[in-house]
This record gives structure tokens, C-alpha cells and sequence, in this order.
């Protein structure tokens, strides 16, 4: 696994009034699909999805994302590699949330938690190519 975040997502209780904050900071929406919000930042893209959709996605409760509920995702360039990833998490000590599958906005992911409880979403979008180093940006390179 490479050292390195490609999106952090945030559950958010209003995604309006969520939005509405990081616009206030200067930051500019990315195109991308109703019900979740992205900023591109610097290698980087932050996101954010309703709380309930996030609980629902992970396969969770909603009260056991507790308060601050985030996810950090490793995004990589092929479903094959989210499989072999997916695999290493559990080796490593990890815990399988949800196995690799197909997912609504078109790509392919699991989710997987970290020995301290650190939700990871390990992820291929085919509309967000990686660039040559693996750099993530929400649209592609």
C-alpha cells in the first residue's frame, strides 16, 4: 500500500449547510453526482455524503460511526488491485466491513477498518483515473 489518502469523507448531518461552509472558505465544488459534494484539494479531494447514505454504505448503524464520522479512502487503478488490497487489510490485522463490490456512482470498493477502528474505503473510480505517480484527483488527470 502506498503512503498516502486519496479521498476524506466526511458524513455530514446537512450536506446543504456542509457545503455551504467550505464554499464560505474559498474552496470550489467539483462536478459530481447529487447526494455528495467534492473539493479537490491539493493531491488530494475532500467529500462529503450524508451521515444515514455513509452509515447505510458502510453497512453500519449510523450510531457506530459515534461523532466525527469519516472515512479514508485509497483509491487505485483497477478492481483487481481493490481485491488484492482488500485481502492485505485483513492480513495485516484489519477488519472487512464490507467486501469489494460494485457501487451506485460506478466504481468498485470495500471498506475495511484499521486495528484502532479507522474506517478505510479501498476503492477504484473509473471516472477518476490515478495519475502516473497514483495522485487522485475527483475528476481524473
Amino acid at each position: 500500500m502506498q503512503q498516502r489518502v486519496s479521498l476524506i469523507t466526511l458524513g455530514v448531518a446537512d450536506l446543504d449547510r456542509a457545503a455551504a461552509f467550505y464554499e464560505s472558505l474559498g474552496w470550489k465544488r467539483e462536478e459530481s453526482p447529487p447526494g455528495i459534494v467534492a473539493f479537490d484539494l491539493i493531491g488530494q479531494t475532500l467529500g462529503l455524503f450524508p451521515l444515514a447514505d455513509l452509515a447505510a454504505d458502510i453497512g453500519l448503524p449510523q450510531a457506530a460511526l459515534g461523532t466525527g464520522a469519516a472515512t479514508l479512502a485509497h483509491n487505485l487503478p483497477d478492481r483487481d488491485a481493490v481485491d488484492a488490497l482488500t485481502r492485505r487489510f485483513a492480513e495485516a490485522g484489519g477488519t472487512i466491513l464490507k467486501q469489494p463490490q460494485a457501487v451506485f456512482w460506478g466504481g468498485y470498493h470495500a471498506y475495511a477498518r484499521d486495528p484502532d477502528g479507522h474506517i478505510w474505503e479501498i476503492a477504484h473510480n473509473p471516472a477518476a483515473p490515478l495519475g502516473p505517480d497514483g495522485a487522485f484527483r475527483w475528476s481524473g488527470y
